[in-house]
């Protein structure tokens, strides 16, 4: 009976350990690259969005998106959609939107299908996070 007690705690110890380890590399892992971002950023986004603050194109600019509450810079002509989605841009969000925006805002103005391809996502999310 003891060694079923050892036993049962070395994989309690193990799994524990293992998701700590996963909490920690994971997000490390998924991060992107700022570098690959601006390409993709430029082939994907750059026709309608700017990285400059105040210099909106077809879409609003992206500097300074996360934490940014949807809708949110004035000079720009949001869909009603947009506005009424009550998004706040966290990485997560601009990550679920840049891959099925008609989805996650259905009504909104960009036409756009998606970026499927998670590792060009999280190059575009790093870089666009990096712009100040």
């Amino acid at each position: 009976m003891r060694s079923t007690a050892m036993t049962t705690l070395r994989y309690l110890c193990n799994g524990a350990f293992g998701l700590c380890f996963l909490a920690t590399v994971a997000p490390a892992m998924a991060a992107g690259d700022a570098r690959k971002g601006a390409s993709a950023f430029a082939e994907e986004c750059g026709d309608c969005h700017s990285t400059k603050e105040g210099k909106a194109k077809k879409g609003p600019p992206l500097v300074g998106i996360n934490g940014r509450k949807a809708g949110a810079i004035s000079d720009f002509a949001y869909s009603e959609a947009m506005l009424q989605s009550a998004i706040n841009w966290t990485p997560d969000k601009i990550d679920a939107y840049i891959a099925q925006p008609r989805k996650i805002v259905p009504g909104g103005k960009m036409k756009y299908d998606g970026l499927a391809d998670a590792a060009a996502r999280a190059d575009v999310i790093a870089y666009v996070l990096s712009l100040k």
